[in-house]
């Protein structure tokens, strides 16, 4: 073969190997969940949220035990204010732990949105680095606040146990409201924690909300001291369902909480959806601004 035959084979080798395209990787056009991420990074979740538990309490005095504290005290301020000098009523329940019964959803809540509110900025390091579906960061933040929660219902029980109050099948319904109060708290706190990402100063917004919304709860009073009239608008709070919820639950009270239930309900359901499309929305730019 010549030399002008090899030359020629050659340049047409090589004109009918012809390099890949260039792959460029971009958001999506559509808005999708992505359901299904969030199941294939599950262990991603877990992980996270055990890091969180184990975090919570390190290198504290008392441990776990804050989460007991917290609520104990507030109720002990709250009986000696509220029940015995202003004696507000209780609906004939012992005003202790009609006021613990209260608190223990509403910090679960507080500490619900507080962390995913401030999730994406605190795991920046880990956003910026890897890809992976930026709601599981919000969601694993809630777990730790479980915990507290579960340690915190126990003393509740021997609240119970202690002023003779029984358990009924109302008992029953009290998973459906801690998942209302999480939603709850999740619905916001997707709101916030894409906010917080360009808007720095929503984490001194986000303890002033709590205060005031904390205030706007029925926790220390009984939702009767509220004109009938305005009961409805009071449970577009979100939290007021809930805490109300819990009392009939635990306490078996008399006053119905169907419509306030029904009210409280389709206010987290709104609030969790529009959550997370607002959330999906803004995720692409996250590792770019955060």
């Amino acid at each position: 073969m010549t030399e002008h035959s090899k030359l020629a084979n050659q340049s047409e080798t090589a004109h009918d190997i012809q390099p890949d395209p260039d792959i460029e990787i971009g958001p999506s056009r559509q808005l999708s969940l992505e359901l299904g991420d969030l199941w294939h990074y599950r262990e991603l979740f877990y992980f996270l949220a055990w890091r969180d538990i184990k975090v919570r309490y390190k290198q504290t005095a008392l441990g776990a035990a804050w989460a007991v504290l917290q609520p104990l005290l507030t109720m002990v301020l709250f009986s000696v204010l509220f029940g015995y000098f202003l004696d507000l009523p209780s609906g004939g329940v012992p005003y202790p732990v009609f006021t613990y019964t209260a608190l223990l959803p509403w910090q679960l809540f507080a500490y619900a949105l507080n962390q995913s509110s401030q999730s994406l900025v605190a795991d920046r390091n880990l956003i910026t680095k890897v890809y992976f579906p930026r709601l599981v960061v919000p969601l694993s933040s809630v777990a730790a606040g479980l915990m507290d929660f579960s340690i915190s219902f126990v003393i509740l029980l021997g609240m119970l146990l202690l002023f003779r109050i029984p358990l009924t099948v109302r008992l029953l319904t009290l998973p459906f409201f801690i998942l209302l109060a999480l939603l709850s708290a999740m619905g916001v706190g997707l709101w916030f924690s894409a906010l917080n990402v360009q808007y720095r100063d929503v984490r001194y917004a986000v303890p002033f909300l709590t205060q005031f919304w904390f205030f706007a709860t029925p926790i220390a009073y009984s939702i009767e001291i509220v004109p009938p009239e305005w009961r409805l608008l009071y449970s577009l709070n979100p939290m007021t369902g809930v805490v109300e919820g819990f009392r009939w639950a635990l306490l078996a009270t008399e006053y119905s909480v169907g419509p306030l239930v029904l009210v409280s309900s389709a206010v987290v359901v709104l609030l969790f959806i529009s959550g997370i499309f607002y959330f999906k929305r803004m995720e692409d730019g996250f590792a770019d601004v955060v």
